[in-house]
């Protein structure tokens, strides 16, 4: 048995740590066999030539630039049912800062299907081709500049597919760590890549913009949640979440050390969320970057910060049944203004990746208000638990019907479209399929029935409802004064119903766009098969988690994962 530190690598620390093993296994793959070839060592005073396998000509096998790809999605492929297959296993302590339960294990299923579906639309979004042809003196401008992009995306294959595999580990560790300081750390490796993933496309004057925007803002949040995170140590002189949640019970009053570190921790996970008025960097990070990026902004990583916000919010500062938080009522006017700003904000986006952006800023108040109802005392034990069910299952399904969306604009960007409302007309009459599955999202986003949109957000309001709910101290006489009967709280659950019967303007529209305005005069789009393999297979889940037996399982298996939380 070797040892690492505090990390004892045997055989059942590899088997807890199986998922985020293949994705390192992933990256040492991406990096070595591309580089396989002929080379070989001669031995000193002798004639003999040993192979060495690594330099001179590339073999012939491995010389082929769509490799990094299938590489990346063999990874995630294993990583997704290795995470699947570990949510029901026992929970299992990893060298002090880790833990392997059935909650980090389906949020790194969730991290893991988003970036799978990503993989998967960038063999098309960034295609390789095998002999790419050099320029010539004598090719047109049009043509070596064609000729050149082919090269540029052949030579980025490894870049990218690294990036992305690094983002898997950083989120699946993330979820796993129940150390504070572990917990950032991951963060920041998971957030380090997906900077750089957004400006990947460097010869785009608006991908470097976004992609500069999105690390000086991201890069200040982190800034501000480190010393959020340093004062949590100067008052606690530990960062193990238990001793925190500990410490925190036993405080008298408000000590200002701690009251401080959690606002400012809050301000940097706000910031991951594109919670308002931190959110102001996501719209131009999300319409700058190639659609599968913003697609896993706007699930995956968002994922991530509600993760923490979990760690932090409900692990460490939930109050007892009948106290309130002292960060609730600011949290709930946060979740209450991210919902509105992002949905009034959606109706003027003329940009449908824009529009997707803000409508991922309404989502993250949607789940903030639930959060918030925690903070106030009400819900107690089941409460909390059916609250917190809602919102994990709201995040999973989200992975299908908004990277879904995202993939269709992808989908558009293969022909160098997708950037304006008008790249979407007549996209029914062209291509019906991919239409009537960008119908599914639109609706499934707005929450109709009895798709898996509406069964998140019923949960969700319904676990609001609950809480705020008080007949036991109404009377017959006050029967009909329904307001009597419930806790303010339950403007909340009112506020996500108001903001969702509005997104519908915006989602209606994209739709009608698709099916009754005249198309323009433009080829139909690629073949893309893989892309519209991961559509079809967004849109058939969509449907399939929101009724029947799938939800059911679903919803079963994020019941086990909360209740692995909550311990």
């Amino acid at each position: 048995m070797t040892s690492l530190g505090q990390l004892d690598l045997d055989s059942e620390t590899a088997f807890a740590l199986l998922p985020e093993l293949v994705m390192l296994a992933g990256v040492l793959a991406i990096i070595v066999i591309p580089n396989l070839g002929d080379a070989k060592f001669r031995l000193p005073l002798t004639r003999i030539r040993i192979p060495i396998l690594v330099g001179g000509s590339r073999l012939e096998s491995t010389n082929d630039p769509r490799l990094p790809n299938r590489i990346a999605t063999l990874t995630f492929s294993v990583a997704f049912a290795a995470s699947l297959l570990m949510i029901d296993s026992s929970s299992e302590e990893v060298g002090g800062l880790l833990r392997s339960d059935a909650f980090s294990r389906l949020f790194s299923a969730i991290f893991i299907g988003a970036l799978l579906l990503v993989s998967a639309a960038t063999t098309h979004r960034i295609p390789a081709k095998q002999n790419a042809a050099v320029p010539k003196e004598d090719d047109s401008e049009s043509i070596a500049s064609r000729k050149i992009s082919v090269l540029m995306d052949n030579r980025r294959q490894v870049d990218f597919h690294i990036l992305l595999i690094m983002v898997g580990l950083g989120m699946s560790l993330m979820a796993m760590s129940t150390n504070l300081f572990m917990l950032v750390v991951c963060i920041e490796l998971a957030s380090l890549s997906t900077y750089v993933l957004v400006a990947f496309h460097k010869e785009e004057e608006v991908g470097g913009e976004a992609g500069a925007k999105y690390f000086i803002v991201g890069s200040a949040a982190s800034a501000v949640g480190i010393y959020g995170m340093s004062l949590l140590y100067l008052w606690s002189g530990d960062l193990a979440l238990e001793s925190l949640a500990i410490k925190w019970a036993e405080m008298q009053g408000i000590d200002p050390f701690a009251a401080f570190g959690i606002g400012l921790m809050m301000v940097a996970f706000g910031f991951k969320v594109s919670a308002a008025p931190f959110h102001l960097a996501a719209p131009d990070a999300y319409s700058g970057a190639s659609s599968p990026i913003s697609g896993l902004l706007a699930t995956a990583s968002k994922a991530m910060g509600f993760v923490a916000l979990f760690r932090v919010l409900v692990m460490i500062t939930a109050p007892d049944y009948g106290e309130e938080a002292s960060w609730f009522l600011m949290l709930a006017i946060i979740a209450v203004i991210t919902m509105t700003w992002g949905n009034l904000a959606a109706l003027t986006s003329e940009n449908p990746k824009r529009m997707l952006a803000y409508s991922s800023v309404a989502h993250a108040g949607y789940m903030l208000a639930a959060i918030s109802v925690i903070g106030s005392g009400l819900a107690g034990e089941e409460g909390t638990r059916i609250i917190l069910i809602a919102i994990t299952f709201h995040l999973a399904v989200l992975v299908l019907f908004k990277l879904g969306a995202f993939l269709v604009l992808a989908l558009l960007e293969t022909d160098g479209r997708g950037h304006r409302m008008e790249d979407l007309h007549g996209l029914g009459r062209k291509e019906p399929l991919i239409a009537g599955s960008m119908f599914l999202f639109m609706l499934s986003l707005a929450g109709v029935p009895p798709l898996s949109g509406f069964l998140s957000k019923l949960l969700m309001v319904n676990g609001i409802v609950s809480s705020s709910a008080d007949t036991g101290n109404s009377s017959a006489a006050d029967v009909y004064s329904w307001m009597d009967t419930v806790d303010p709280v339950f403007w909340l659950a009112a506020a996500i119903v108001v903001n969702s019967a509005l997104s519908l303007f915006y989602y209606l529209r994209l739709s009608l766009v698709m099916f009754f305005e005249e198309p323009e005069k433009s080829p139909r789009l690629k073949s893309a098969s893989s892309l519209r393999m991961a559509i079809m297979a967004c849109s058939i889940l969509t449907v399939l988690c929101g009724i029947g037996p799938v939800s059911e399982w679903l919803v079963s298996l994020v019941s086990t994962s909360i209740d692995s939380l909550m311990g």
